[in-house]
């Protein structure tokens, strides 16, 4: 009987503990958060974060080999030292006479348009723009990286009024060291300034060191001052590549028999005025040496002296003995 009241008495305690988890367990349901994404179902559902890459697997850095890949987005850094180079183009275009002119106002037009930031006129000049013959030629400075663009520009616009790129080319100077050289220069110049004023605003030292850091201070500003003109100039001339146009008339064609004779006739007048630009030349080189000659002789005879003595005359009892010994004789 007794053994009978403990195993009633075991399965009541079993059935109130079941009792109470359930309990609990409904409990904390009815009292989790009940927003929109909750509690329970961040419970039930996948983690809203984004996966986290794995981490990498170890590598062992070995001394004789081990290579990294490169960054797409990171840029390798430009090379220290970039050729600086001034260049400078000719051309040469041969145009009609006539049109000789017109061709190259335009070419000086496509320059000025463009501004002095991207273009400069340095000089224009034609001659001879009369005849068969004409000549010109125009001297520009253009903006380095736009002067092959500005060469193609310069080719339309002649072949546009007839005429012919005949020749043209193209010629470099390597300023590299030179900058390099002057701005290491400029720089330790301008830190010995530095010291050198510091010297003067510490007012340490005797009267004669302060009087020289003055002096060094004129003479190191008077040298960073030509380094800066200098290197200014040279970086100008790589910035800005120098551009010669030459321009010519029409080759002439070959007029055989008569062309000689038109030639001489139509130089005649040029021909004639050196002849006579020479003699005048001759004549005023000698003039003053003739004036100067003829003085000296007009003093000369005025004087009455002679060149050399008048012979004397033999006596005449002289001359009749030897007369006398030659008849003995």
């Amino acid at each position: 009987m007794t053994s009978r009241n403990m195993c009633v008495a075991a399965a009541a305690l079993a059935i109130t503990g079941c009792g109470g988890s359930a309990y609990k367990a409904a409990t904390a349901d009815r009292s989790a958060p009940q927003a929109q994404f909750g509690f329970r179902e961040a419970l039930e559902t996948s983690s809203i974060l984004p996966d986290l890459p794995a981490p990498p697997e170890e590598r062992v850095a070995s001394a004789e080999y081990m290579v990294d890949e490169p960054d797409p987005d990171v840029r390798p850094p430009m090379p220290a030292g970039m050729p600086q180079i001034a260049y400078r183009y000719d051309y040469g275009f041969r145009v009609d006479p006539e049109k000789l002119v017109a061709v190259e106002q335009q070419h000086s037009d496509l320059c000025t348009k463009r501004g002095a930031q991207v273009c400069r006129l340095i000089s224009m000049e034609h001659f001879g723009a009369t005849g068969d013959y004409a000549r010109g030629e125009l001297r520009m400075e253009v903006r380095a990286d736009l002067v092959q663009e500005f060469g193609k520009a310069l080719s339309r616009s002649a072949e546009s009024a007839g005429g012919e790129l005949f020749s043209s080319s193209v010629s470099g100077e390597d300023l590299s060291k030179d900058i390099v050289d002057t701005e290491a220069r400029l720089r330790a110049r301008t830190l010995l300034r530095d010291r050198l004023m510091e010297v003067l605003r510490s007012r340490k030292g005797s009267v004669a060191d302060l009087i020289k850091a003055e002096r060094g201070v004129t003479d190191v500003n008077e040298e960073i001052d030509q380094a800066q003109s200098w290197l200014a100039e040279m970086k100008g001339r790589v910035a800005f590549s120098k551009i010669t146009v030459d321009y010519s008339s029409a080759s002439p064609s070959g007029g055989g028999f008569w062309e000689p004779i038109r030639w001489a006739f139509g130089s005649m007048g040029t021909t004639l005025g050196r002849t006579i630009a020479t003699l005048l030349l001759f004549v005023t080189a000698l003039l003053p040496w003739l004036l100067l000659l003829a003085a000296l002789v007009w003093a000369w005879r005025r004087s009455g002296l002679r060149l050399w003595p008048l012979r004397r005359k033999r006596p005449a009892s002289f001359a009749e003995g030897n007369g006398q010994v030659d008849a003995a004789g």
